[in-house]
């Protein structure tokens, strides 16, 4: 082991044995955005030996003011987050595993992403994926720490099933629609990122060098601009839990339907096919070269329909910018991509 976990090694509670056990240790990224580059970085720099990123979107000049793992060449090229968050780790920690994984985490694909991860760290932006984690977590009996932060407000809980309440004996219900806060309406600055992150990577530390006794074992409230710090206690997991106690996985279980999401707050259309498949993006661009200026490179292909940027992916996913109504987004994915 070199010289460059010295200071770490040094910290008591992880000492030679911890780092040997995060080195052999694979934790799962759900979302590379804001708080998941904080995640991947710290993680990476504490010699995590395996970082499975998983991301659908790509870099934007407006992630830069908060997402640390990305440059301005990255949004200049609408590198996938996956892959760019790979390439700066590279620089970061080139001893360590990374694995990007450019998808849509939904309900056919949460439980092979998890599978042979020790613990499962949320940096997604939406509790849709979060109860779609949960339910993976529940039923595979694998710890994940939730995590949010918007404005200047964040929270996070650590859940290790049949130990702690999952995350739906706390929250029963998935927030309606348009009912909480995004980044796009109520911005947010980067030390709520870099506190809630910190507290979400500082008890994956724990876990993974087997000192559970000092997990905060809370809900855990902040409010980085109005100097707000709370701590709400947990009690036993709920035994008439839909999820934990009921084990009924209605978003694992959900059908595989409506294959198409308003982006919140992006102003953008994410189009998914109905059947795994993969593209051949040099003949799509070829194909499409007649749009005009259409950009591809061995992730993407980028082209503009009107008012309408579209990206598709290798999957066969598109993201349509410049609209929020899902069937004119899916016509512009039938006219140019196909049905």
């Amino acid at each position: 082991m070199n010289e460059r976990y010295s200071r770490q090694i040094l910290f008591n509670e992880i000492g030679r044995a911890g780092q040997e056990k995060l080195l052999n240790s694979r934790v799962l990224l759900v979302g590379c955005g804001a708080l998941g580059a904080s995640h991947a970085e710290m993680l990476a720099r504490a010699g995590v030996g395996q970082l499975r990123i998983v991301d659908r979107d790509f870099v934007e000049f407006t992630n830069l003011q908060r997402q640390t793992l990305f440059k301005e060449a990255d949004a200049a090229e609408r590198l996938p987050k996956a892959i760019a968050a790979k390439l700066r780790i590279t620089e970061i920690n080139s001893e360590i595993e990374v694995e990007p994984v450019v998808a849509d985490v939904n309900n056919s694909n949460i439980e092979s992403l998890i599978d042979g991860c020790d613990i499962v760290i949320d940096g997604t932006d939406n509790f849709q994926v979060r109860y779609l984690l949960n339910d993976a977590c529940v039923k595979n009996s694998k710890s994940w720490i939730y995590g949010a932060a918007v404005s200047s407000y964040g929270t996070t809980m650590t859940i290790i099933p049949g130990e702690t309440p999952c995350l739906r004996c706390i929250f029963e219900e998935m927030p309606d629609a348009g009912s909480s806060p995004t980044c796009d309406t109520a911005g947010v600055i980067m030390p709520i990122i870099s506190s809630i992150s910190s507290i979400q990577v500082s008890e994956a530390l724990k876990l993974l060098t087997g000192n559970r006794d000092d997990l905060h074992g809370s809900l855990v409230q902040i409010d980085i601009w109005a100097n707000d710090w709370r701590k709400i206690k947990m009690n036993a997991p709920n035994p008439d839990c839909i999820a934990c106690g009921k084990r009924q996985f209605e978003f694992l279980d959900a059908d595989s339907q409506g294959f198409a999401a308003v982006l919140c707050g992006r102003d953008a259309v994410q189009i998914v096919p109905p059947r795994p498949t993969s593209f051949d993006l040099h003949s799509l661009a070829k194909r499409l070269s007649a749009m005009g200026d259409v950009k591809v490179n061995e992730y993407l292909v980028r082209f503009t329909s009107g008012d309408n940027e579209v990206t598709v992916f290798a999957d066969g996913r598109a993201i349509i910018k410049g609209i929020d109504d899902v069937a004119a987004a899916r016509g512009i994915y039938a006219k140019f991509i196909g049905n």
